[in-house]
């Protein structure tokens, strides 16, 4: 399969940009990351992508007057990168998905949505809200992303039982390593052309 160009997006750590990077770098994700927008340019995220020797670019939203125009500067990048596919890996800004790009924009998140999602929630503060809700499981979440936080049809989840006396550290270590599995395998659906969107959801056709 050859390889499909994709951009990351970030704000943070970047800990689901190395997980990516190492499966570009193994062979076992048929992407070619041509570059990683932060909305921050103090995110460590960019580091690694230098490490790595990925082209960087720092976007900040208090620079552009409102969401829309942040989010043109951010797709112009993308569409003079070539890329065809957008990956939010703890990206914390809301974006407004351009038409062409509708159904290439795929997020994950640290809960298993619709629960616990939406403006706010992010890190540690969904452990947390999980587990102060006394909620028995949780997981991860991959989707689409459209024009609200965390909202668009989902494409994986992967679940995690949470044992008595789970701290929010321990959830978010459970939770990760579910997402590292996660996200490489609706990426590589998404590659693969097998993710079709009706209807609001989701077919993930099998592999041929």
């Amino acid at each position: 399969m050859i390889p499909a160009n994709v951009t990351v997006l970030l704000s943070g750590s970047g800990t689901t940009l190395q997980n990516l990077i190492d499966r570009q770098a193994d062979g076992s994700l048929p992407i070619r990351i041509v570059r990683v927008i932060s909305s921050r340019g103090s995110a460590f995220g960019l580091t690694r992508a230098r490490n790595a020797g990925i082209p960087t670019s720092t976007v900040v939203r208090k620079e552009f007057a409102d969401p829309q125009a942040f989010s043109r500067a951010i797709f112009e990048t993308v569409r003079a990168d070539g890329s065809g596919l957008v990956l939010l890996a703890g990206w914390l800004q809301l974006l407004k998905i351009p038409p062409d790009f509708e159904s290439k924009v795929l997020n994950i998140h640290p809960s298993l949505l619709p629960a616990f999602g939406g403006q706010g929630m992010y890190g540690h503060r969904v452990h947390e809200a999980v587990l102060a809700r006394g909620a028995k499981v949780s997981g991860c979440t991959v989707h689409f992303v459209d024009d609200q936080f965390d909202h668009g049809p989902i494409v994986v989840q992967r679940s995690v039982a949470i044992p008595e006396g789970c701290t929010p550290d321990d959830l978010a270590k459970l939770v990760f390593a579910e997402e590292t599995i996660a996200y490489p395998e609706a990426i590589a659906a998404f590659v693969g052309g097998r993710l079709t969107v009706r209807d609001g959801c989701v077919r993930v056709a099998a592999r041929p």
